[in-house]
C-alpha cells in the first residue's frame, strides 16, 4: 500500500526544526507511527517502547535509557512510559 500524503507532515517537520522534542497524539491506529517514520526514516532512530523489556529499561533507568537512544529518535508507545516525561523535558 503507498504512503498517503498529509497536510499534518509539514506542520510536524516545522516544528521539529523549531523545538528539541514534538509529541503527536490521537486515537490508536491512525497512523501516526507510520506517519512519523515516513517523514523522519532517513534522520531519526526509531524506538517502541510497547516490548516489556525496553519498557522495563526506560522505568528503571531513565537517563541510562536515553543516553542509549539520542535525539534525533522517535519514541513509540510512549503511553506506556509516562514517567520518561520529565527527562525529555
Amino acid at each position: 500500500m503507498a504512503f498517503i500524503e498529509r497536510s499534518l507532515g509539514k506542520v510536524i517537520r516545522k516544528a521539529a526544526g523549531e523545538f528539541p522534542a514534538v509529541v503527536l497524539t490521537g486515537p490508536r491506529q491512525s497512523g501516526k507511527t507510520t506517519l512519523l517514520r515516513h517523514l523522519f526514516q532517513e534522520t531519526h532512530r526509531y524506538v517502541s517502547l510497547e516490548p516489556p523489556d525496553v519498557r522495563t529499561a526506560a522505568t528503571e533507568d531513565p537517563r541510562s535509557f536515553l543516553a542509549l537512544n539520542p535525539p534525533p529518535v522517535i519514541l513509540a508507545e510512549f503511553h506506556y512510559v509516562p514517567d520518561l516525561m520529565p527527562y525529555i523535558k
